[in-house]
């Protein structure tokens, strides 16, 4: 069981800050990686939080892995974000104040293998037609590293 779920045994759903990372994965074809969210059902980028004694590229290799299937390579730390627009409920009414570090990635996979029960499809999409409903976390993201 991960940190966040266990802190939630304890807090219920107060609001925590939240450290994770996030990937802007693209494959050959210069296409970024989406995953369709089963709790909100909107797009988002593979993203998730950080566990005790992992590095944010850590967090942002496994949760992309976990959440798609793909093995990204090549990491590169493109933004921090935090503050406000960073705060958060879930459906289900856990709050977070998240800190984010999103990085950039590649892969040669081609493969796409959702997580049951967090994703239910996983897609690559071209930069001039991403997906529309998106998680605001991932909008965000997009505008940050201006590709929206």
């Amino acid at each position: 069981m991960g940190y966040i779920l266990n802190l939630r045994k304890k807090v219920g759903h107060e609001p925590l800050i939240s450290t994770g990372a996030a990937g802007l994965v693209y494959n050959a074809n210069a296409q970024l990686l989406f995953v369709y969210r089963s709790d909100t059902h909107l797009w988002g980028l593979p993203s998730g939080s950080k566990e005790i004694g992992e590095s944010l590229t850590e967090t942002a290799h496994r949760e992309i892995l976990e959440e798609t299937g793909v093995h990204a390579v090549n990491f590169k730390f493109k933004t921090l974000l935090s503050g406000p627009s960073m705060q958060f409920s879930y459906p289900n009414g856990d709050q977070i104040d998240a800190v984010i570090a999103v990085y950039q990635a590649f892969t040669q996979d081609t493969q796409l293998t959702p997580q049951v029960g967090e994703t239910e499809k996983v897609a690559f999409f071209d930069l001039d037609q991403l997906p529309t409903k998106l998680t605001d976390f991932s909008h965000q993201i997009l505008e940050a590293a201006e590709l929206v």
